[in-house]
């Protein structure tokens, strides 16, 4: 059984957590963190209205809290939103009750059922509590847009290279992300678009057949692996 262990513990956190939306449809999804922003919320906006394309917001709750009106304007466009807890902090770095209470203060200000931790850095014990009430989102595609020392070319030959149908892309909503996300994001989207994809917003349809995907691959990798446990033992 010591054979099998590291996997399991591996799949039991990945799956209450969704890392791409499986399916066959042309569909790439669209995430934006740290925002809303007024330096850079109203170009996303504006980018996004242009091109038809919808996407999903995981706000800050305290950025929430500061511009309510920018938060409006996000859903009033047709998109979603989700919770990136109220002070962006890192799960790694806190006290399970210290995080716990940040993620539901982000809550007060943001309704929605979406969580996504800052950083991607989230506990099997955050994971959890918090995937009982929430989907807890992740991403197949980062963008690394707040990286300084990558030019704004680089960033969208990343996004584009590693995009394919299903992916939760991420972009931010930052100022380190401002000169790369506002060369990037329109020129990705039209390379997608002009390729037949569609961009759309997460809800909860989708998120709970991809939960549903990762419980039945996780089961069939925990059967695999017993097998395989089971002919070494007996070799």
């Amino acid at each position: 059984m010591n054979i099998v262990r590291p996997y399991l513990l591996k799949n039991i956190s990945n799956r209450n957590c969704i890392w791409q939306i499986p399916g066959k449809e042309k569909a790439i999804y669209l995430t934006f963190d740290d925002g809303p922003i007024p330096e850079l919320t109203p170009f996303v906006l504006e980018t996004l209205n242009n091109f038809n394309a919808k996407a999903t917001f995981f706000c800050v709750g305290d950025n929430a809290r500061k511009y309510p009106e920018l938060l409006k304007e996000v859903i009033s466009n047709g998109h979603a939103v989700g919770n990136h807890t109220y002070n962006h902090l890192d799960g790694w770095k806190k006290k399970y009750n210290e995080y716990e209470k940040n993620v539901n203060d982000g809550f007060q200000f943001i309704q929605s059922k979406m969580f996504r931790p800052p950083y991607g850095h989230i506990t099997p014990r955050q994971i959890n509590r918090i995937s009982k009430d929430s989907y807890i989102v992740l991403w197949t595609v980062m963008s690394y847009d707040f990286d300084v020392n990558i030019t704004p070319e680089k960033c969208l030959q990343n996004v584009i290279r590693f995009t394919k149908r299903g992916s939760i892309v991420v972009f931010h909503e930052n100022k380190k992300a401002l000169p790369r996300i506002t060369y990037a994001l329109p020129r990705f989207i039209s390379h997608f678009q002009e390729r037949g994809y569609e961009f759309k917003a997460l809800n909860e349809e989708l998120l709970q057949k991809a939960l549903q995907t990762n419980w039945i691959n996780a089961s069939s990798f925990y059967v695999s692996k017993c097998l395989d446990s089971l002919k070494l033992k007996n070799i």
